[in-house]
Formats: C-alpha cells, structure tokens, sequence
C-alpha cells in the first residue's frame, strides 16, 4: 500500500447494513490529496468544501479524541449514486449487455459492495480534511466506529484516535543523578592482553599417550537429546577446550579421563538461563574423543606484540589497549549518565501517554529479542516462550520509554533542537566505513527504507540528551 501524505495507512474495517465490511478505507488515491492543497491548484472539492455535514469534537482524554461526524442523506446519495454507476459500467450480469445493466439491478445485486465504497470515499475524504482543519494530528490512523450507512439516510460514524499529550515540563535544569565513571585499571588491561593471547594461541598434537585433562582442547563426535524425550542433534568434528568457563561444569568434568576412541555419556542439568531450546532440562550427550591437542599460549613479551604487526613493544602494546579500553568505557558511563538523566526526568511527571506509543515500544522489544535468538541460529518460533506474554511483561517499561519520548521531543521543540544536513551526512559516513559501503549506498538505502528520518531523529535525541547531561548535576563513582 503507498504511504499516505498524512503518514497513514487505511483507517478502520467498519459495519454496513449490518454484516461486517472487510475492507479498509483509505486505499483510493484521492484520500492523499485532502482537499486544502487542492484549493490552490483546482476547483474546489466538493465533498472537502461543500459537503454539508455536523462534526462534534470529543477529548475522550487527554490523548484520546473522537470526531463524530453526520453527512446529509443528499451527499450521501450522490456517493451511493456513483459508485454504483462506476459499478455498472464494468459488471456483467446475464441477460444484460456489458455496460448496460440497470442502475436499480446494480444497487440490489451489489448493495454492500456499493455501500462500502460509499462510505469509503465519505470517510476518506471528510476525516481528513476535519484533521487538517483542526490541526489535529493523529498518531496512528484514526479508527473508524459505530459507521451507519443506508440508502436515503444520513450516513454517521465516529473516529477515534490519539494525540500527543500537552505536556507542562519539569524543570530539566539540574538533575541530580549518581552513575560509575570511566576507569580503567592495570588489571583490566592485562586481561584484554591476555585474550589476545588466548586468540593467537595454537594447539599442538598430544605426543604422549595418556588421559585428557583440563586444559586439552579435545576432538569429538557427539550425539545430543534431552531425557524428557525432546528434540536432539548429532555434531561431528566439533573442537572443545576442557576447563573453558563457558562450558557447563559437568560437560567439564566428564570430558577428563577419556582416552582416544572412547565413547562416553554425559549428562548436563541446564538452569533456566541456558538456551530456549535446553533451558531446564537436563541433556544425555554421548561423546566420541578422536584426538586432543594441547593449546600453546604465547608469553606475555615484546616478542608477542611485535607479532601483532602494529607494536615494537609490549609496553606499546598496553598504551594501544588502555586508550580503546578508557574509550570504550567513557561511552559506557555517557549511557549510564544519561540513562540516569531521564530516569529521573520521567519521575517528575506522571501524564498519561498515548496507547499507541506504548504499543510500539512493546513491539519493538519483542521484535529486538526474536532478532537476537534469530542470530544466534535459533528459530524464535520453536522456542519454549510465550510471546504474547513476554510482549505484556514488557508493558511498563514501554509506558516509561514512551514518557521519556515525549518529553525530549518536547525539550527538543522549545530549544530549537534539530539534526543537522551536515550531522546527518557525518552519521551516513561512520554507518558506511563500518560497513564497507559508500556513503550515497548508505543514504540510499535508509532512504529507501525510510529509515533516513529515524537517523535524524536519533541525532536530535543525542544532541537533547547532550543538553541535559550540560544542566546536570552528575556525581561519578
């Protein structure tokens, strides 16, 4: 479906004649060109400047409104009248040449099809044209409810549909917020060294007959299944270091003592944490060993820097590293600051924030967990979670998350706060070095996807964010 000018989508599935019309109202054309702009370029639209019709306006809340709208029976007729002579252009009906089939046969045989598209073109072009109007704007495609619609008759409905709230501001200026500052210690920066270490380790063949122990990187053939009878799996050639902390104890413990050729069970209890597919169960895996290696790990030396290709020394090295570790966390304390920041800005309101955007936030963390089993090759649909339930549970925070948009963007509005051409072009060219595209790849790809406008309003978030770190008072532990 073509985007809207107005941003929407159809409006509402509504009832006509009493049975249930499936189809949605704002597919024609001319529902995109509400009647304002057309009075500069044409005749006046009839429907938009003409039509006689009473409009009451209700705030149901501070966020949900309703226009009720009532349209004479003339207007309405006239609508009926052509639809149906539209109609009785194209259809063909036994007994009558194309195009010639009487309007009373038309309207008797296609009654609910022609009072759709009556009140589909009615809606269309009345609501939106209130909208503008008024200066309302909806934040989603207002619902259309309680349609009446018969031949002779006034045709009544109602929309429904949310705005912003009119916010009165907190004083944003000095909040008080406690966050952990960027610090990094010698320690942090020897055990980074030394998973640069461990990532150019080799593994060495065994010569030596004998057990495997802790430490041994083994090579398996192994068989999996969970005991309640679920699914299992079979992997073969599959490297396992024994003692690696991300291994589950047990798997640990009965991988030492085996013996080239040997074949084992080993069962594995799982907490809850594992992963969806084993969490809670408890796994037999039968383990085949068909070689070990003994993993080398370089010294921690000059010798072991210089062989990174980029440092003449270890001391080099460790400067390199403690500047991207201080770097890495200076942005992790940013994020923690400004979490804290709207954290506290959202404690001193308490407005009510629109259905609409709480559904959004809601969705968008369901669809953000499905994403990350999906690349960790887990199929979100075959996973033990009840998604309509995790969706609920993620309620309250959306609520907060919506707060925190709305009033930033209400910080943002009064400060005169917006993405700049230049701030924009500069974010397109970080987002197209890291992924080895061009910057006008980039561009036209987000602006294909309509994701250029999400980029700016990113921007002016930071740069609203930027502002009330500048007002804050912030202590760092």
């Amino acid at each position: 479906m073509p985007e809207r000018a107005w941003g929407f989508e159809s409006l509402l599935p509504h009832v006509i004649g009493g049975a249930k019309h499936p189809r949605f109202l704002a597919d024609s054309v001319l529902s995109l060109f509400v009647c304002a702009p057309l009075l500069r370029f044409a005749q006046a639209s009839p429907v938009c400047e003409a039509t006689p019709l009473k409009v009451d306006y209700v705030e149901e809340s501070s966020v949900r409104k309703a226009l009720a709208f009532e349209v004479e029976s003339e207007q309405v007729q006239r609508e009926i009248d052509a639809r149906a002579r539209e109609l009785a252009r194209r259809v063909k009906l036994p007994g009558f040449r194309p195009g010639k089939v009487p309007l009373d046969v038309v309207k008797k045989r296609f009654k609910d099809e022609i009072l759709g598209d009556a009140a589909e073109a009615i809606v269309n072009k009345v609501v939106f044209h209130e909208l503008d109007g008024r200066g309302l704007k909806p934040l989603a495609p207002p619902r259309v409810e309680e349609v009446k619609l018969e031949e002779g008759q006034p045709m009544s409905f109602k929309a429904v549909f949310e705005t912003l709230p009119l916010v009165e501001l907190p004083d944003w200026r000095g909040l008080r917020v406690t966050a952990r500052g960027p610090k990094v210690t010698d320690a942090d920066v020897e055990k980074e060294i030394d998973k640069l270490r461990e990532e150019a380790a080799r593994y060495d063949p065994v010569d030596e007959e004998r057990a495997t122990r802790s430490g041994d990187v083994v090579l398996l053939d192994l068989a999996w299944k969970p005991l309640d009878g679920g699914k299992g799996g079979r992997d073969e050639n599959a490297l396992i270091e024994i003692g690696n902390e991300a291994n589950h104890k047990h798997m640990n413990a009965g991988l030492e003592g085996l013996s080239v050729g040997e074949t084992k069970d080993i069962e594995v209890a799982w907490g809850k944490d594992a992963a969806p597919a084993i969490a809670g169960k408890t796994v037999r895996y039968t383990v085949t060993l068909k070689g070990m290696k003994k993993k080398v790990v370089p010294d921690r030396d000059d010798e072991f820097a210089k062989d990174l290709g980029e440092f003449d020394s270890l001391a080099a090295l460790a400067d390199k590293v403690r500047q991207q570790l201080q770097a890495a966390d200076e942005r992790r304390s940013d994020r923690e600051v400004k979490g804290a920041l709207v954290e506290a800005l959202v404690a001193k309101t308490g407005f009510e924030v629109p259905e609409t955007l709480v559904e959004r936030h809601m969705s968008a963390r369901t669809e953000s967990l499905a994403r990350g089993l999906a690349y960790q090759g887990i199929d979100p649909r075959k996973v033990a979670v009840d998604w309509k339930q995790y969706r609920e549970s993620t309620r309250e925070d959306s609520v907060r998350a919506a707060r925190a948009d709305i009033l930033l963007g209400e910080i943002a509005r009064r400060e005169g706060i917006e993405a700049m051409e230049a701030e924009v072009d500069s974010e397109l060219g970080r987002i197209a070095e890291r992924s080895g595209r061009s910057r006008e790849q980039v561009r036209s790809q987000l602006a294909k996807e309509g994701d250029l406008s999400a980029l700016a309003a990113r921007i002016r978030e930071e740069k609203t964010l930027d502002l009330l770190k500048s007002n804050a008072s912030i202590e760092l532990t």
